[in-house]
């Protein structure tokens, strides 16, 4: 029998050491830096793209200028199916698993105010938005059983005897869902210019596992493995606000533009801290903490080409103008900082949507893509025969995202009734299992923990298949 490894580790060390969670490089840009943009079954079949079209409520996603477009009352629910699936590929192996969740994706109304006919102002506008998306994923890497780390025990004679850990498999397991609503007001201006503005509060709520399994040659035992500070939840609210104008430069052809402030987050985390007893066992301590963090700014420009009323066409383009950041509390908010700064790329995403108009039918598509938020790395890690190096990975932790989204429509008057079908797909590097064995942030199990500089680096395609069917009644 094996006893445990005797291993402490102070608080100031686990703070020191949090940014090491790749989880949380993650979510950092995955869930606080982009923010739930599901929108109607038309504009999800456009890709989102409706910059200089308005029109709608979901005009608060992109300008709420759009709103100003409106020149009837508006209100629609949108139902959402969506499979979310990730296939992991590492060392000629290929594990894949499929997330499906049926929710209320996008509620959304417009109220319009018809004003004077003396006045050159037309419209006065108010609208809200509330978009909601499951945040839950499933990645699960195939073993390697060429990768061994090396683990000095002590039998049950108290004996030093030498062992070696083989990784068997790793998975990153997160839950929850996120959510954006979007309250707003939009002007009409001699049907030529529009402007508007809007206040955007936003909320998160996730939960993160990062397990590994290592199998011991000593007895031939697998065991399940969870990294430091894992698993870990956290609550989170922030608070955004949005500017846009559109202008008609023919009456063919407009232009819109709109800035988004950056969202400050504030985020109420609790994590799992492991830790080896004066007797030789792992226990676990849970802390809380709350972080403030701010993602962002953005700003973006439109472009769309309306010949008649049965044809649109529209073109975005979002450009991200800061970096992520958190508030400085000590050095894993350092860390973090420090990582976005030398690695991240700002946001940069084009969005062409079209509409088409057969009397009471629509026919709508849509392309979008959106580059990856980090530059390509070089980094310590273990290659498919098990030696570790230095490598470089492009698509590092998130890769580029393409979009494409067609759908059908049907206006019976008050009424309307639409459906769509979207596609969004990715591929990107997935790196963890390393840790500092000074810092301790390993794997810990209920025996011993499993330190490793060196990652491991698997390659995931994500591809998410969404179906929307929207309601709406005109008034």
């Amino acid at each position: 029998m094996l006893k445990k490894s005797f291993v402490i580790i102070s608080i100031s060390a686990a703070f020191y050491a949090q940014a090491q969670n790749i989880s949380v490089i993650k979510n950092s840009i995955d869930i606080y830096s982009n923010t739930p943009m599901t929108g109607s079954s038309k504009f999800n079949a456009m890709a989102g793209s409706n910059g200089a079209l308005g029109g709608d409520a979901n005009s608060l996603m992109t300008n709420p200028a759009g709103l100003g477009v409106a020149i009837a009352g508006d209100l629609s629910v949108t139902l959402a199916l969506t499979n979310n699936k990730n296939t992991s590929s590492l060392a000629g192996s290929s594990i894949g698993y499929n997330v499906d969740k049926f929710n209320v994706g996008n509620v959304s109304g417009v109220a319009t105010i018809q004003l004077s006919p003396k006045t050159a102002w037309k419209f006065i506008n108010i609208g809200a938005n509330f978009s909601t998306q499951s945040a839950e994923e499933y990645i699960e890497s195939p073993r390697n059983t060429n990768v061994v780390i090396a683990k000095q025990l002590v039998d049950s004679n108290g004996n030093a005897v030498n062992g070696n850990m083989s990784y068997m498999g790793h998975a990153y397991n997160r839950y929850g869902s996120q959510s954006k609503f979007n309250l707003g007001v939009g002007a009409n201006y001699n049907n030529s210019l529009y402007i508007g503005a809007s206040v955007n509060m936003h909320y998160a709520d996730i939960d993160q596992y990062d397990t590994a399994l290592f199998g011991l040659d000593l007895d031939n035992s697998v065991n399940a493995f969870d990294k430091q500070y894992t698993p870990y939840s956290e609550k989170s609210n922030g608070f955004s606000a949005s500017v846009g104008v559109i202008g008609k430069v023919t009456n063919q052809f407009r232009l819109g533009a709109s800035l988004e402030t950056p969202t400050w987050w504030n985020v109420d985390r609790i994590y799992t801290d492991h830790f080896t007893g004066d007797d030789g066992y792992i226990y676990y301590n849970t802390y809380g903490e709350s972080r403030d963090f701010r993602s962002p700014m953005k700003a973006t420009f439109s472009g769309a080409f309306v010949p008649n009323k049965n044809f649109a066409l529209n073109v975005d383009y979002t450009l991200g103008l800061t970096k992520p950041k958190y508030r400085v509390q000590g050095a894993a908010e350092r860390e973090l900082n420090s990582f976005f700064n030398d690695n991240y790329k700002n946001l940069s995403e084009v969005k062409v949507g079209a509409e088409y108009r057969i009397q009471s039918f629509r026919i709508r598509g849509g392309y979008a893509y959106a580059s990856s938020p980090f530059d390509a790395m070089t980094i310590s890690s273990y290659n498919d025969a098990g030696v570790a190096g230095d490598n470089n990975y492009s698509n590092f932790i998130l890769g580029d995202r393409n979009t494409i989204g067609v759908g059908v429509g049907y206006d019976f008057g008050n009424f309307y009734l639409d459906a769509t079908y979207q596609n969004i797909s990715s591929k990107y590097k997935n790196p963890f299992l390393k840790g500092d064995a000074d810092a301790g942030t390993g794997y810990y199990s209920g025996d011993f923990d499993v330190n490793t500089p060196y990652s491991v680096v698997s390659q995931v395609k994500n591809n998410r298949d969404n179906f929307y069917l929207t309601f709406g009644w005109k008034f």
